[in-house]
């Protein structure tokens, strides 16, 4: 009963940052946008491009910020699967279905409508979900929106993040060097090694981390993947002493910790130095009607509802998966079209998909899809939680 109710109340607290997340995110975003379209945009870009150590700062905020934030991702995919709503199979099969459907419409629609490189490239970048935008616009009707519709939302969102996650290992990796490789891997063998014996020293393990994300740098494979790979790693309970049937999760102190930081911290500062686009004295038409763009639009817009809502409702009609108490299959359109907001993870994936010459079209397919995605998915929301409301209370009159 405690367990339920600890873990209850952590989605409840995670629910309340990430609604918070999102406004701040898109803030950031509107400003960035602005100020590349101002006096201010070459400040703004060469800035961006400052070398620190050879590398850039947007480099760094791309590589180094974001594989904190992947270390927070895989966290959160390690306490879903043990503790949360994927640690079953009765659990997990409806937004594991859906969130495959969600992943691969997408991915098809985008690749149908760009089918000869560089453009075919981007087929990964309408695939994600930005759980923060997401989840904020779901938030907006406060308790209207039964908890399990949230959950449902947030657990597809986190099988997104592993979908996303693979396709950047799998993808969008090249050239891998075995020398930055074998560090890496000696360096997460050595956190294993020291996870068993019962080290627990956080400086210890960010060290240690710290030389895994060298590895994978140099490796060649992108250099987050450190950040899951060590998430993955955190082990979700400790005795407090020898012997002791007591314990401490050090998954849950570190999500609890690191949360707020990213949320309301790197996403942000990720959000401002990506979201800047560029459109003065260029033929927005042109760029809005390019392939590339209406790829990752309409991937968005039709891919993830079309994904969410099909997958899910042709294995509920096998009875291979069951919706939620409370939630009917209006809401799971709504929810789909929600999940069509990728903007974070699309721009990251993004970044790695495309040349930097192609990058205005996706950011613009990716901004103006999200935000046609969290519009009509508010909608439909506010329409199928009042038709239900109402269903259900002439019900019980």
């Amino acid at each position: 009963m405690l367990k339920t109710k600890s873990i209850k109340n952590g989605i409840i607290e995670f629910f309340k940052i990430e609604a918070s997340a999102g406004i701040l995110l898109a803030l950031s975003a509107f400003f960035a946008f602005l100020i590349a379209n101002s006096s201010l945009s070459n400040f703004y870009f060469s800035t961006l491009s400052l070398k620190i150590f050879d590398l850039t700062l947007k480099y760094w905020i791309n590589d180094g910020l974001m594989a904190i934030f992947f270390f927070l991702v895989g966290l959160e995919i390690k306490k879903e699967l043990v503790l949360g709503h994927l640690s079953s199979p009765k659990k997990a099969s409806l937004p594991l279905a859906a969130a495959i459907g969600g992943m691969i419409f997408p991915a098809i629609i985008y690749a149908i409508l760009n089918p000869t490189p560089p453009g075919s490239n981007g087929w990964g970048i309408p695939m994600a979900t930005d759980i923060a935008f997401a989840i904020g616009v779901l938030t907006l009707f406060g308790r209207k929106i039964p908890l399990a519709l949230k959950v449902f939302l947030l657990a597809v969102a986190i099988v997104d993040d592993l979908g996303a996650i693979l396709v950047i290992a799998f993808f969008y990796t090249n050239n891998i060097k075995g020398e930055g490789l074998a560090l890496a891997s000696l360096a997460l063998g050595l956190a294993t090694l020291l996870r068993y014996s019962g080290v627990r020293s956080y400086l210890i393990y960010t060290l240690i981390g710290t030389v895994v994300w060298v590895g994978f740098l140099y490796s060649g494979i992108h250099a987050t993947i450190a950040g899951v790979a060590l998430g993955l790693l955190t082990p979700t309970s400790f005795p407090t002493e020898k012997g002791s049937q007591v314990s401490y999760s050090p998954l849950e102190d570190l999500v609890h910790i690191i949360h707020p930081w990213v949320s309301f911290g790197i996403m942000p500062i990720f959000a401002f130095a990506n979201a800047g686009v560029d459109l003065r004295g260029i033929d927005f038409f042109e760029v809005i009607t390019n392939p590339i763009s209406i790829g990752v639009i309409f991937g968005l817009l039709l891919g993830k509802p079309l994904g969410v809502f099909t997958v899910s409702y042709i294995l509920a009609k096998f009875k291979v998966v069951t919706l939620p108490k409370g939630v009917h299959w209006g809401q799971i359109i709504g929810v789909g079209f929600l999940a069509g907001i990728g903007f974070t993870m699309s721009l990251f994936i993004s970044s790695l998909a495309l040349p930097t010459e192609l990058e205005i079209y996706s950011k613009t397919g990716i901004i103006v899809g999200s935000i046609i995605c969290g519009i009509i998915g508010a909608i439909i929301i506010k329409l199928t939680t009042k038709a239900n409301h109402k269903h259900y209370s002439a019900g019980t009159t």
